[in-house]
């Protein structure tokens, strides 16, 4: 799979633009795919954000391996971030979210108060790449269709101020994407979760990689959805699997066909709850 590289113009202006307006929000709420929470994060948006206080919000954990989650949010718990997993399409974790925005607000508001200041709302800003539900939270949050959703990355693409409730405000901004990655596993995690468009990539090249991983960590779900045994995943490649796997759904030759519906199995929980990203790897680093 080749070196994905996308960084549209309205993404360089969504980076600068979120500087400029960071010194009018008290916390920045950093949205990443709980299936992938380290892929999923920018490498821009620490820089963008500075000493500014910061909330990790998992979103998606419905879709997400629970057990990674828990260990995900100890492991951002432990390096002093809070961190905290949500459901944002059904509207599960929100009150945890804002508590959490709260208690980190609460020792200025406290000195605000010691000088005679009214308290006021306190200001917000979501920063995460695209895809990883920040239209939806943000509609959850707001309690009603403010912002365009869409199952399409890069469907936000203007910036502004939202009211939520009397306590908070939220700075609606685009996802940002950073315009290379490093590693080639990263794009691919980024592609199966749906962060990038899958115009831009090869399927068969995701399907491999989501089939070697299955076959490692998940093969349970991946012999029972695919009418695989023991056998087929000790001795078959990877791609004598997916050859397999797309003669079982029909397909016959059609491995691109077949490529596709295993990734869109992914996507629609029909392999299990898989977590690509593995607290391990990041630990043993």
């Amino acid at each position: 799979m080749s070196v994905i590289q996308w960084f549209p113009g309205h993404m360089a202006k969504a980076r600068r633009e979120a500087s400029e307006k960071l010194n009018l929000v008290d916390v920045v709420l950093e949205l990443v795919d709980a299936r992938i929470p380290e892929s999923s994060r920018n490498p821009m948006i620490q820089e963008i954000i500075g000493n500014k206080p910061k909330v990790m919000v998992l979103n998606k954990a419905d879709l997400a391996d629970p057990s990674q989650t828990e260990k995900w949010l100890h492991y951002y718990r432990e390096e002093g971030v809070p961190a905290i997993a949500i459901d944002a399409q059904h509207s599960k974790g929100l009150k945890a979210l804002e508590k959490e925005c709260q208690k980190l607000m609460a020792p200025y508001f406290e000195r605000q108060k010691q000088k005679g200041v009214k308290p006021r709302a306190i200001r917000l800003m979501i920063l995460g790449i695209p895809n990883v539900g920040k239209s939806t939270l943000i509609n959850r949050f707001v309690g009603k269709n403010q912002a365009i959703t869409g199952n399409k990355p890069g469907v936000t693409k203007a910036q502004r101020w939202l009211k939520m409730g009397n306590h908070f405000e939220l700075l609606d901004t685009p996802g940002i994407l950073w315009p290379k990655f490093e590693d080639p596993d990263v794009g691919k995690k980024l592609a199966i979760t749906g962060a990038i468009k899958d115009q831009l990539v090869h399927m068969d090249d995701l399907a491999l990689y989501l089939i070697q991983f299955l076959t490692q960590f998940h093969n349970e779900d991946l012999k029972r959805r695919y009418r695989l045994s023991d056998d087929d995943l000790a001795t078959l490649t990877p791609v004598e699997l997916l050859l397999k796997i797309t003669q079982h759904l029909g397909l016959k030759e059609d491995y691109e066909q077949g490529s596709q519906r295993i990734i869109l199995d992914y996507r629609q929980l029909n392999l299990g709850r898989v977590t690509l990203d593995l607290i391990s790897e990041r630990v043993s680093e």
